[in-house]
């Protein structure tokens, strides 16, 4: 797969080795994550595996986690 696009159904990504956080319970509440081989990294979420994917290019979740280190999503959740 050359590129991939916002949307994309995740079983779709075939060469996506899905990972997800070890704070992930077994009732499925987590988010997936796989780096794609043009450097991309697709989301999905764990309750819906055949559901889409989004994709974020480098730059872009680089941004995303120097946030959430950071602590500027927590008001979405506490």
């Amino acid at each position: 797969m050359d590129s991939a696009f916002n949307g994309v159904p995740a079983a779709s990504l075939k060469e996506a080795r899905w990972m997800k956080s070890r704070h992930s319970a077994a009732v499925g509440n987590c988010v997936e994550m796989a780096l794609l081989v043009d450097g991309s990294v697709a989301v999905r979420n764990s309750r819906d595996p055949e559901g889409p994917a989004l994709i974020y290019t480098r730059d872009e979740m680089i941004a995303f986690l120097a946030g959430a280190k950071e602590g500027e999503f927590d008001v979405l959740v506490g």
